[in-house]
């Protein structure tokens, strides 16, 4: 909004040009955020607090000390970390880009998912929420508007295509089997966030790491010369998403600060759900799908550990990991929650690195 409303005024305001620079707007999307977090966040706990029903239902299938260290703790904190995202993004993107909509459709879609997921269970006491298939036909249902939308306004030398790491100069033609790869792709990424949220921290941080990692994808594959240099697709307009990564990157931050170990507030599938959904609709606007299994790595790992367990289990009556996701089983095998939290902190931050590296590397 800032942008279009303060940039036309350049000319009589030297000082407006500023809003013509990415860099400057993502910065200012970043700072917003995370003040708006730190504002509103300590009023919000509290009013989820005052309201005993807004707590988390513990599994009584997970670890047992749960029921101990996290009875009580209030949910949907998702809510923090979206209008964060939502307030920074409207101020600072240029609104007349259809990505910065298509992106910021499918979060908030998401979260609203998550919030009628998380509103069921605590409603009805348990941490069972909607049904999986009914969320699925949902969220599915969610990304065919976005991909189908994605498809109308891409260039016609990049809709439907894929591009992979490590390869230049060449794009695989999907046609309309795109439509359903780019939505497993969004929707995967959202419930491997989801799957990803069992202790204090654990997934907010990647989170942060990964639209860091994708900030900088968004800036240099939307720039003509960048991608020219680094021999990746060009994909214009592309760029302005930075500043919703940004946002992204700001609202972690100050959610953190209310989630770090003990926490305070869960985010819940209010905002793992959204998170997720944000990440995978950006790196397929992008055209980085399979960067984001490398940089998300963490995330794929966690989602791997669930549908291995169960399949070993319904398949031979064995488990493979003493609980799933990954993170229980590390729980179960001793290791203390702060432990498996930073641990896995620097592998995202390793992963993140790794992805990158594929830009250069071609």
């Amino acid at each position: 909004m800032l942008y279009n409303l303060l940039f036309p005024l350049a000319d009589q305001f030297q000082v407006f040009n500023l809003f013509r620079y990415l860099t400057f707007r993502t910065g200012g999307s970043v700072m917003t955020a995370l003040i708006v977090c730190f504002i509103v966040g300590p009023r919000f706990i509290r009013w989820l607090k005052s309201k005993p029903r807004y707590a988390q239902p513990i599994r009584d299938d997970g670890p047992a000390s749960h029921l101990l260290t996290k009875q009580g703790t209030p949910t949907m904190g998702g809510f923090l970390i979206l209008f964060s995202v939502t307030v920074a993004t409207l101020l600072w993107a240029d609104l007349t880009n259809h990505y910065v909509w298509i992106v910021l459709f499918v979060t908030l879609s998401f979260g609203a998912i998550g919030f009628v997921d998380d509103y069921s269970k605590i409603s009805g006491g348990t941490h069972k929420g909607i049904p999986g298939r009914t969320r699925l036909i949902i969220e599915f249902a969610v990304c065919l508007a976005a991909t189908v939308w994605l498809a109308e306004i891409s260039p016609d030398n990049l809709s439907n295509k894929l591009a992979f790491p490590f390869v230049k100069n060449y794009l695989l033609d999907l046609g309309l089997l795109f439509l359903p790869f780019a939505m497993f792709v969004i929707v995967g990424t959202a419930n491997a966030v989801n799957l990803t949220d069992g202790l204090d921290g654990l997934a907010i941080v990647p989170v942060m790491i990964a639209s860091g990692a994708f900030a900088l994808i968004a800036y240099v594959t939307g720039n003509a010369i960048f991608a020219d240099y680094l021999q990746i697709n060009n994909v214009p307009g592309a760029g302005e998403l930075a500043v919703l990564t940004g946002a992204l990157v700001g609202a972690a931050l100050g959610f953190l600060w209310f989630n770090a170990p003990p926490a305070m507030v869960f985010m819940g599938d209010t905002g793992s759900l959204a998170l997720g959904g944000a990440l995978g609709a950006i790196a397929v606007v992008v055209k980085h799908e399979f960067v984001l299994a490398i940089i998300g790595g963490l995330f794929v790992l966690e989602a791997v550990s669930v549908i291995v367990q169960v399949a070993s289990f319904k398949l031979t009556g064995k488990r493979v990991f003493k609980m799933a996701p990954l993170h229980h089983h590390y729980e179960q095998k001793g290791w203390k929650e702060p432990t498996i939290v930073i641990r896995f902190w620097i592998i995202s931050l390793i992963l993140a690195l790794v992805g990158l590296a594929t830009l250069k590397l071609r």
